[in-house]
């Protein structure tokens, strides 16, 4: 079910022609591939191999705690879901203190550039 809902999910959300237009539109283009047709189904290619991949993750994820218990008699039981929320939560804190610390470092660079006397 998780296979089938990936793609399902990615049928809806992408659009590969949409894509492939709006990067014609823009001046993108993927080298190697002729812009338009050509594009949009490598594009489509590319997606569902990744979408196949990702889905496969998410399936481990979810029977990895199963098979923890199991074989490895883990003394409490964590699901799938909360592992995701887990490695989600501390991947986007990191983001936001590296975020702060680059911040920082460019407000003390300012603060060097600026002239004395001069605001």
């Amino acid at each position: 079910m998780i296979i089938f809902f990936a793609y399902f999910y990615t049928a809806i959300i992408f659009n590969p022609a949409d894509v492939a237009d709006n990067m014609r539109k823009y001046g993108g283009f993927v080298p190697g591939i002729r812009p338009g047709k050509k594009t949009a189904e490598y594009i489509d290619r590319t997606l569902s191999r990744l979408t196949l991949v990702g889905a496969l993750y998410l399936s481990f994820i979810v029977i990895l705690p199963t098979y923890l218990v199991q074989f490895f008699h883990v003394p409490f039981f964590f699901g799938g879901t909360g592992l995701l929320i887990v490695v989600g939560v501390a991947m986007d804190t990191m983001q936001q203190v590296e975020s702060h610390l680059v911040m920082r470092h460019y407000e003390s660079f300012i603060k060097k550039g600026r002239i004395k006397g001069r605001r």
